[in-house]
């Protein structure tokens, strides 16, 4: 199983610091959040994407995921006018262009709230029809998504394993793909491991990150309430050998170094 790096909490830092400390603590690829100042994908398309590829080049670490920001102000296409909603879908399409002339395997992506006064039909409607169009422009340049589902503190869109087991039975392409962070199901009293088996092929990626049980908080692993010992012991057995991002966020912003290295440690000690 490769461990890789999530850069949100990096904000506040220089983008040389992710590459440099995600190669001197050992992790083996970079997730690359989308926001600014490092990975904007309008500033990079309009030529910062070229600092990208010399960092990747200088410390020989790839970024394997690219991440957008959409979930929140300005983008979010679960939410707003049918405007807005192709505007974070065009958003979206840029993304993909730019993770993929980054070298990254895929662009994460997951559906945000739609809001208070939506019912489930309009929901589903939009999330299909939005996922679709995705998904042709993913076919199209040949660059995977890697759809998320979310805790119900953040969506009120995508949140279980039988959710993206239904999206993908009606937006079948072998450039959608599946995903579980282990917060969300550990919350709602749902299985991590059912996502293997109710996602069979499409089961592509994983956030792995410890738990306060009561919350969305992403904790440092093995510092929260989540068993991850016994479930990385469950990963190895089922021969998982797929990515997972430690996906440390803003919790720990004020000293990202610190928290990125001792995540890794912590992953470590209790994968032995």
């Amino acid at each position: 199983m490769k461990i890789g790096m999530f850069t949100s909490g990096y904000q506040r830092n220089p983008l040389e610091d992710i590459f440099k400390d995600a190669k001197r603590f050992g992790y083996d690829y970079i997730e690359l959040w989308g926001g600014r100042p490092h990975a904007f994908a309008p500033d990079l398309k309009a030529g910062e994407i070229n600092e990208i590829k010399r960092m990747v080049d200088k410390y020989q670490i790839p970024v394997i995921g690219y991440t957008p920001e959409h979930n929140a102000y300005p983008y979010n296409f679960m939410i707003g006018s049918e405007l807005q909603r192709q505007d974070a879908v065009n958003y979206l399409k840029l993304s993909m262009d730019m993770g993929k002339e980054m070298g990254a395997d895929f662009t994460l992506m997951s559906p945000a709230n739609a809001g208070y006064l939506a019912t489930s039909e309009e929901i589903w409607k939009r999330l299909i029809k939005t996922m679709r169009e995705l998904t042709e422009y993913a076919e199209k340049i040949q660059h995977k998504i890697v759809l998320e589902a979310l805790t119900p503190f953040e969506s009120n869109v995508c949140k279980s394993a039988n959710d993206l087991a239904d999206i993908f039975k009606e937006v079948n392409s072998p450039w959608l793909l599946g995903m579980c962070d282990v917060v969300p199901p550990f919350l709602q009293h749902e299985s991590i491991m059912a996502y293997f088996d109710k996602l069979g092929e499409k089961m592509y990626h994983m956030h792995i990150i410890d738990s306060d049980g009561n919350s969305d908080t992403h904790v440092l692993p093995g510092e929260g309430v989540l068993p991850l010992q016994e479930m990385l012991q469950e990963l190895k057995e089922i021969g998982y050998e797929g990515t997972a991002t430690l996906e440390l966020v803003t919790a720990y912003i004020n000293e990202p170094r610190f928290y990125a290295r001792r995540a890794i440690n912590n992953i470590r000690n209790l994968m032995k």
